[in-house]
């Protein structure tokens, strides 16, 4: 047993020492851009890329690639919030990370290189610099440093100038916000809380290049990339043939069912209300309070994290943030006579929210119009209802 432990130990011990020294690639090498397809997480939704070393003469079939993270880290949810969290680069043995993604239902495309031993080698010698302990980890960045824009970058940084990246086969490019979409589902509660999180700024167009955020723009492009004036992708094939999950989430749960069986809440309330000349305090609070909690969100996202994506986010024009303070007031039979005063200024959000979307300032998602049609009767009907209740106190008190 002794025995055992000792040759466990010295086979650990030379296993490490070996990958510390720099490995030099065999004439028997190749190296791959592996692209992942999306699944129905949210996690998912968007693919991976990363980086397969086979060398069969030395026994390595190894993937590199990036967006590696420590989830037991105790301050995970607020590094993750704030956009501090530090992501790595990560290893995997190939047999591993094709399994993973059988068991996750994810198809793989494999896209062999052209390159010759030096420029593997070259590759190599980076790849490893980087996985060094002292060297893996970095600022993660949805739009501008993630799995696959990290991709084109290590072959930029390898191979300067003679890498050529050829965008002619982009027919049209679009916006950050549009590239996002082209992966979502419009009626998705996680399509709507992107669209609530993320500011104006990500419908600015993106330059052909800054389309590589996505890995399905990474694959199009490695195939119209060449090094050397040769094209970089000799051989294109399906590494995991498997078919995603379906989507077999119901329309009743679904936001624009909800989002409608809410405005007919709304709307059904407020008539009853109308007719009786009575006021429903509890959807009065409800309405400004839950508001004011979206609204509050979007200002700690906008102005307390690192995150460049919710930055100038005008859905803070009708999620208001002060409306979950005003809406304890609303509690109360007889609130304060300033409340009519910044019911009117609610309502005067609306418009200047129509037009920003009008013009493509920012892209709102539709599913917000059962939301804003709801708050704005609430509104107008708030306005009526307390000037009533003044014109009745005026009339009473002469």
């Amino acid at each position: 047993m002794q025995i055992k432990k000792i040759i466990i130990l010295l086979f650990f011990i030379f296993s490490v020492w070996g990958f510390s020294q720099e490995i030099e690639l065999s004439p028997l090498s190749k190296i791959s851009i592996l692209t992942v397809g999306n699944a129905n997480e949210l996690h998912s939704k968007f693919g991976h890329t990363a980086i397969r070393i086979q060398d069969a003469s030395r026994g390595m079939d190894i993937v590199f690639g990036y967006g590696g993270f420590d989830f037991n880290d105790p301050l995970f949810y607020y590094k993750f919030t704030t956009g501090k969290l530090d992501y790595s680069m990560t290893g995997h043995r190939y047999a591993n990370f094709l399994a993973g993604y059988k068991i996750e239902k994810r198809w793989v495309r494999e896209q062999q290189l052209k390159l010759t031993e030096k420029q593997r080698n070259t590759l190599f010698r980076f790849l490893q610099e980087n996985y060094k302990e002292e060297n893996r980890y970095y600022k993660y960045d949805f739009l501008f440093d993630n799995c696959a824009t990290k991709i084109p970058e290590v072959f930029k940084e390898v191979f300067k100038n003679n890498i050529e990246f050829d965008f002619s086969h982009l027919k049209k490019t679009s916006t950050f916000r549009q590239l996002i979409h082209e992966t979502l589902e419009t009626n998705a509660w996680s399509t709507l809380g992107i669209d609530l999180a993320l500011g104006s700024v990500i419908d600015k167009e993106a330059t052909p290049y800054q389309h590589m955020f996505l890995p399905h723009y990474v694959y199009l492009q490695f195939a119209n990339t060449k090094l050397n004036g040769s094209p970089i992708v000799v051989k294109d094939q399906l590494a995991l043939d498997i078919k995603p999950h379906d989507d077999n989430s119901s329309f009743f749960t679904s936001p624009f069912f909800c989002l409608m069986v809410f405005l007919i809440i709304v709307l059904y309330i407020t008539y009853r209300n109308y007719k009786n000349n009575t006021r429903s305090q509890w959807l009065d609070f409800t309405l400004l309070f839950a508001s004011g909690l979206a609204g509050l969100l979007i200002v700690f996202l906008w102005f307390f994290t690192n995150h460049w994506e919710t930055k100038l986010n005008f859905n803070a024009f009708w999620a208001v943030a002060p409306n979950i303070i005003v809406a304890f007031f609303l509690l109360k039979k007889q609130p304060p006579v300033w409340i009519k005063k910044y019911l009117w200024v609610l309502l005067a959000l609306f418009p200047i929210t129509l037009v920003l979307w009008l013009f493509k300032i920012q892209i709102f998602s539709p599913l917000i119009v059962f939301i804003l049609l709801a708050l704005a009767v609430r509104y107008v009907f708030l306005i009526r209802f307390f000037k009533t209740a003044e014109e009745k106190l005026a009339i009473t008190s002469n």
